[in-house]
């Protein structure tokens, strides 16, 4: 369907862009192979840790983390592109796909992962889409001063989104009102085929008091899907943070806790499961 021009004229909708309704799930029963391969690359890498005294930056306390920032090598980081492009094929969106954008900067590396996964895993040669945090004006910007660094876009393209995760959804707003000012721009509309991120946190929004501080033991909001709501595009995981850890600790895999490695013990099990039953989403 065709959106209104400006998203203040229609809040949910962004000028220019076509949406995917529906939310895809995330399989049955059974862990996908790719699930299973993330979880444990997870866990080995030390992506996921446990200890005491973490805290958000929303400011809850955590029992856990995961911290993506520990793909940083050229081997994890095809592996992290071979994670979207399964999913991607998991979930039926590569036919419906043109561009693969990741937001500038940790979805920039991710884009360019999996269009090179797809290539050399499927045989799909696909474009991949980065923005810029500002307008270049100089050699090929000098005349269009475009937000996106390889100039893919073209009327009726259908854009793929690729992030490592999803909290507040205020930089995935953020790139949709970016993405609509480009087709403003350049007169042309595009189609928001969904965006995927790596782990979902499965985890509401903070609650604060009028004071600012955190309450605790309170659920906020569901962003991610209150976002699809309003948008109208989207949004799926690799893989579910609940799915990973119940697949880790019945197979006994190592993973750190409290600066060890060590198979995740009933105790830390517990203390997840009562975390997400006080704050998760599902």
């Amino acid at each position: 369907m065709r959106v209104n021009k400006c998203f203040d004229e229609a809040p949910g909708v962004f000028a220019g862009l076509f949406f995917s309704p529906g939310i895809p799930g995330l399989g049955g029963c059974m862990m996908e192979d790719y699930k299973e391969k993330l979880s444990l690359i997870l866990a080995r890498t030390g992506a996921l840790f446990f200890d005491e005294g973490l805290v958000l930056k929303d400011g809850r306390p955590t029992p856990y983390f995961v911290n993506m920032a520990m793909f940083r090598s050229g081997r994890l980081s095809i592996e992290m592109g071979s994670f979207f492009a399964a999913m991607m094929f998991s979930e039926g969106l590569v036919k419906g796909t043109d561009i693969i954008l990741g937001p500038s900067y940790k979805g920039s590396t991710i884009a360019l992962a999996t269009s090179i996964a797809l290539w050399q895993e499927y045989g799909i040669d696909l474009n991949f889409e980065y923005d810029r945090k500002e307008a270049k004006t100089h050699g090929e910007g000098s005349k269009t001063t475009s937000m996106f660094v390889n100039g893919t876009f073209f009327d009726g393209c259908r854009i793929f989104i690729v992030d490592d995760v999803a909290t507040s959804m205020k930089t995935k707003y953020d790139l949709l009102e970016k993405i609509g000012s480009e087709c403003r721009n350049r007169n042309i509309s595009v189609h928001i085929a969904g965006i995927g991120i790596c782990i979902d946190r499965q985890q509401t929004t903070a609650v604060y008091d009028a004071g600012g501080n955190v309450v605790l033991k309170q659920k906020g909001a569901d962003a991610v899907k209150d976002f699809v709501s309003k948008s109208r595009v989207p949004v799926i995981a690799v893989a579910g943070i609940r799915e990973v850890v119940d697949y880790l600790h019945k197979k006994g895999e190592p993973v750190l806790i409290n600066g060890t490695y060590m198979p995740m013990g009933d105790k830390t099990k517990a203390d997840f499961d009562k975390y997400v039953n006080t704050y998760g989403t599902i």
